[in-house]
């Protein structure tokens, strides 16, 4: 799952969802003083990625792109991503661009008092407006021209991520069926280490 699935994974406070955002690009590592929500928001995301990676449903998706593919587990992080937000409505009672907003001041507001490498990732993340990439498939296609800007020149010799558009097209209904029925399944799981009563954005 990528960035909005991470955010919306979260309570509704703003250190966790921070925390469940941070754990990617931080490697998990969490500084001195930081909160308690911001420990358990990196924590989530370990428990988010481990649940993901292994699930069935998730091998299935991979495999409709193609056989074999360095960038496939990427590929479907950022595919997902567009498919929650095509059907956002299904599992938040918050519009996205307002909860996307919400988070954006509550979380530049925090930058104060978070060490400077967090505050790069959180403000790269406003500046981009990372939540808000993926509410159209060329949108989607778009996020995958970026992610090969990224990659080293080694890896771009295999493989591309926009080498994946069509493929992602192609099946896009199946892929939707896909994360249609993992979505639900991950909720449940995350569920269980959370405080429902910081769930109220959830409808699931």
């Amino acid at each position: 799952m990528n960035w909005l699935a991470h955010i919306f994974l979260s309570e509704l406070n703003v250190d966790f969802q921070i925390g469940n955002f941070l754990a990617d690009p931080l490697k998990g590592r969490v500084w001195e003083d930081a909160s308690e929500d911001i420990k358990k928001g990196m924590q989530t995301h370990k428990l988010i990625d481990s649940f993901t990676d292994s699930h069935e449903i998730i091998c299935v998706s991979k495999k409709r792109l193609r056989e074999k593919g360095l960038l496939k587990p990427v590929i479907i992080d950022l595919t997902y991503d567009y498919l929650l937000t095509k059907n956002w409505d299904k599992y938040c009672n918050i519009p996205l661009k307002i909860f996307s907003n919400t988070f954006y001041e509550k979380a530049y507001q925090r930058t104060l008092f978070l060490p400077s490498n967090a505050n790069l990732q959180i403000a790269n993340m406003i500046e981009r407006d990372l939540l808000n990439k993926y509410h159209t498939i060329n949108q989607l296609k778009s996020s995958f021209s970026r992610m090969d800007a990224r990659l080293s020149t080694r890896l771009l010799q295999r493989e591309t991520a926009s080498g994946y558009s069509n493929a992602v097209v192609d099946n896009i209904n199946y892929l939707e069926k896909d994360f249609l029925e993992f979505f639900p399944e991950l909720c449940k799981t995350v569920k269980k280490d959370l405080n429902e009563e910081k769930l109220k954005h959830w409808r699931i």
